[in-house]
């Protein structure tokens, strides 16, 4: 296709329009809406190309290799496991507003996703490696070493991972084992020492007896071989994979038999099993029992590590045909990968010590954040003034500090507050259960329906009820997804109400990673509308409106609607009228419709949004409206809105995505920046996030991303701290 010479995007051409028929059925409806999980694909390929770029650290392209193998695992385990069950299951199942059937939908993932791995592999055995081998970091088998490194390896085996091993044999007495989901295992074939091969008998195969030993998870996937000291600086640093160790040991785990071909392999089961809340008498006794079903749920991937034709310990063939049949996969969900299965150990060997100057430089978080300089009463400060803070350029400690103060301090009376996802020794859930404990009431929304968070909330809900907090264990049929804090506090001039309202989880841990927006307020109206939410979520109350505040699922649909209806309006009476949008996702179809109206009466439309995006930029429909995704360093998770309002911008922050669930079957937040000084500072991370040409792609089509073109244009890095 033909780019302009200046921009580098490509022109509006037929191909535009043939490719995106391409992939909306003919059943869809009646505006271009590409499907969700196609969509998903292509980000994950962003988040894998943000790895190749000019610049970045060869840990850190291994990094980003391990986030896109870690998103694909959870996108089959709950997106991809819907798709199959309706396609093998032959309904008339249509994944959303696309029109795609389950029949249409899973060929297609399959392709894409088969033709990704290649491209994963790629960049693994190309560049990654290679660039870590010139670095001083080598990955090697046993069969590399010399002497000296295979007795290590051999006493590795021995010492270590001989007495956790259990070689699991199979047989008409012994069934195939169940294999943990996402577990890594070697399949093995065998035939008895000194016994002559029988000829098979005609229309009878002998493939040899079959067993299965199971890679331990409880040891680590990667192990360095020392090296003697003498050699430490003209050599490099030597790395073995588990997987590869065991290999070597497997004689010694079937003595008195010859190994005959070995096989490593992964599966991935369906972990998006149906929770029935409705009736459900305790809402944690069936979260329990859900998760113990979900880790026995089908097998909907096959990995193998393509090995063929490298001897008997790397890869046979007939244990492949063995291990589809029993495991029941399809062809479509086969996948042989040109190297070692689940690349997610290259996330946690960019931590490795020594390797520091191999990963970007540490940003260190403005502490305190800048709104709150010189003010060491964190109550006086927010008395003062409303206060931003925005993560991770400015400490999460002073959300930390917020609890913590609170648990602590003799005036306050009552905490309040939602969790989504925390962190595994969580400082927010201490200070919690520290406030319970000095007589303090403690409330506490904990969200057990939080996907693959569950037993992890579990634990805390049960600790903080110990405790002495009130602790309601979410709502049935809705997630609790906000992020919300309301401290209750005696004062001289009575009571007072201090509430932090975020676009991110109350977690130490991402708050590092992930790039979020928190308001801290006791400004009387949010204070009522704190009180009545936690209300809502903890009685019956329903109320009848809310000051400053809009949840959902009462208002937030209702809201977006009459926010851009608003923006369509003035532009045809000829008012300034922009709509400038960040989320993670944009799916909802009302929603996108919408946007496209706007568009076409001629409202300005500017769209961030790093994940998901069903909307289809580029065409007749879609004549004003740009979209692009930013992924680099940090994990772009704020949510923003900007309304143009006819030359009176309106600015709000939230929880929520646009999407279905968050709109409809959520709670969740959105809150009004009505500060003049807090609503220019956002305005300005709404103009650099725009202007950001290290980090954004551009969406110019159906599955079609560009690169910002900078020729002749100054670097502009939004995940910079000095960029704010």
């Amino acid at each position: 296709m033909k780019k302009d010479k200046d921009t580098g995007k490509k022109s509006k051409t037929k191909a535009t329009s043939e490719k995106t028929k391409d992939t909306i059925s003919d059943k869809a409806a009646a505006f271009p809406y590409y499907n969700r999980e196609l969509s998903w694909l292509d980000f994950n390929r962003r988040v894998l190309m943000a790895g190749d770029r000019s610049g970045t650290p060869v840990l850190e392209r291994g990094r980003f290799l391990s986030i896109t193998g870690s998103n694909l695992d959870e996108f089959f385990m709950v997106r991809v496991a819907g798709v199959w069950e309706n396609y093998h299951e032959k309904t008339l199942f249509k994944d959303g507003a696309d029109g795609l059937t389950a029949k249409e939908l899973y060929p297609l993932l399959a392709k894409k996703i088969h033709e990704f791995t290649v491209e994963q592999y790629a960049h693994l055995n190309d560049d990654i490696l290679p660039a870590l081998a010139k670095a001083g970091f080598l990955f090697v088998t046993p069969d590399e070493l010399d002497d000296a490194g295979q007795k290590f390896v051999d006493d590795y085996f021995a010492k270590i991972m001989y007495p956790v091993l259990t070689p699991l044999a199979i047989d008409r007495s012994r069934p195939f084992p169940f294999l943990a989901n996402r577990s890594l295992n070697i399949a093995v074939r065998l035939q008895p020492k000194g016994v002559a091969k029988k000829p098979a008998k005609k229309n009878k195969k002998d493939d040899g007896e079959i067993a299965v030993v199971q890679v331990p998870a409880v040891l680590p996937r990667f192990i360095e071989v020392p090296v003697s000291d003498n050699q430490k600086d003209d050599r490099p640093r030597l790395f073995i994979l588990s997987e590869d160790i065991i290999k070597r040991g497997l004689p010694l785990l079937f003595e008195g038999h010859d190994i005959v071909g070995a096989q490593v392999f992964r599966i991935t089961r369906d972990s998006d099993l149906d929770l029935d809340e409705d009736s459900a008498e305790n809402l944690l006794v069936e979260i329990e029992e859900y998760i113990r079903r979900r880790k026995r749920g089908r097998p909907i991937r096959l990995e193998f590590s393509r090995d063929i034709d490298k001897g008997p310990l790397y890869g046979d063939k007939k244990i492949r045909a063995f291990l589809a049949q029993t495991l029941e996969t399809d062809e479509l969900g086969i996948y042989e990968l040109d190297g070692p299965l689940d690349l997610t150990f290259l996330g946690k060997f960019a931590g490795i010590k020594g390797g520091e100057h191999l990963c970007f430089t540490p940003i260190v978080p403005l502490s305190p954040p800048a709104d709150f300089a010189g003010e060491p009463d964190i109550f006086a400060a927010i008395r003062k003034s409303d206060r931003l803070v925005f993560h991770p350029y400015e400490s999460f400690n002073i959300v930390l500090n917020f609890i913590a103060t609170a648990a602590e301090d003799e005036n306050v009376l009552a905490i309040k507050q939602t969790l989504y996802r925390v962190s595994g020794n969580s400082p927010i859930v201490a200070s919690l259960i520290r406030a319970a404990e000095l007589g303090k009431q403690v409330t506490v929304l904990v969200e057990l329906k939080a996907r693959f968070d569950e037993e992890n909330n579990i634990i805390w809900a049960k600790k903080l009820e110990k405790a002495g907090c009130h602790v309601v264990y979410g709502l049935a049929g809705l997630k609790i997804h906000c992020k919300i804090a309301l401290v209750v506090r005696r004062e001289d001039d009575g009571i007072r109400r201090y509430v932090h309202m975020a676009t991110g989880n109350y977690n130490d841990a991402t708050a590092r990673i992930y790039t979020d927006m928190g308001l801290f307020t006791c400004r009387e109206p949010f204070g009522v509308d704190a009180s009545s939410l936690f209300n809502v979520l903890t009685g019956f109350s329903v109320p009848l409106r809310y000051n400053k505040i809009i949840p959902a699922p009462h208002n937030l649909r209702e809201f977006f609607v009459a926010a851009i209806e608003r923006e369509i309006e003035n532009a045809q009476r000829g008012l300034a009228a922009s709509i400038t949008i960040k989320v993670n996702s944009l799916v909802d179809a009302p929603l996108i419709k919408l946007f496209y109206r706007a568009s076409q009466v001629g409202v300005k439309v500017k769209l961030i949004v790093r994940g998901i995006c069903c909307l289809i930029p580029g065409l007749e429909e879609s004549a004003n409206i740009e979209v692009k995704s930013i992924i680099g360093q940090f994990l772009e998770h704020s949510r923003i809105f900007r309304f143009e309002n006819g030359g009176e911008p309106k600015i709000y922050l939230g929880s929520a995505d646009l999407m279905p669930r968050n709109l409809d079957r959520r709670v969740e937040l959105l809150f009004p920046v009505d500060d003049e000084r807090l609503k220019q500072r956002v305005e300005h991370v709404l103009d650099i996030l725009l202007r950001d040409n290290v980090n954004s792609f551009v969406m110019q089509g159906v599955a079609d991303y560009a690169r910002v073109n900078k020729r002749n244009v100054a670097a502009v890095n939004a995940q910079q701290p000095n960029a704010f």
